[in-house]
């Protein structure tokens, strides 16, 4: 289950001066069963030919996925969610406006913790579909 008690304000401010932030990853929701978030398709997440770059959202999937492991673990202060696998499969194309993501658990265990993470377009049509992996390791 997902850890609620942090705010959309924190989780976003965590995003400031990273990757998350440069390109305009914004979490928009949290709850106990799934996280959500929106990223804008411009001119910091489109490849050369104008479309909604693959690696953005492999970005957005992975951003969502490690933010939910991190707000799963059991002692986050002993703890640490490291991503270990990820796949993405790309299905349509997006070339302006946002793409929203949804965060839903597949397993969360004491050792591994598996994402299935969702990306839509405005109109809700499927852009790309993704499968998150962390490991839950001892902080050193």
């Amino acid at each position: 289950m997902i850890n609620t008690n942090i705010s959309l304000e924190q989780l976003n401010t965590m995003s400031n001066n990273n990757m998350v932030g440069h390109i305009g990853i914004e979490f928009t929701e949290v709850t106990p069963d799934y996280i959500c978030a929106k990223m804008p398709v411009d001119n910091r997440t489109k490849q050369p030919m104008g479309l909604l770059h693959g690696g953005a959202s492999v970005v957005l999937a992975e951003s969502l996925g490690s933010i939910a492991s991190f707000l799963s673990l059991e002692n986050p202060e002993k703890q640490a969610a490291v991503g270990v696998e990820i796949n993405a499969n790309h299905l349509k194309s997006a070339q302006d406006g946002f793409v929203y993501a949804k965060c839903t658990p597949l397993k969360i265990g004491r050792s591994m913790h598996i994402w299935d993470i969702k990306i839509t377009n405005e109109n809700g049509d499927l852009v790309c579909v993704s499968r998150l992996t962390t490991a839950i390791i001892e902080k050193r």
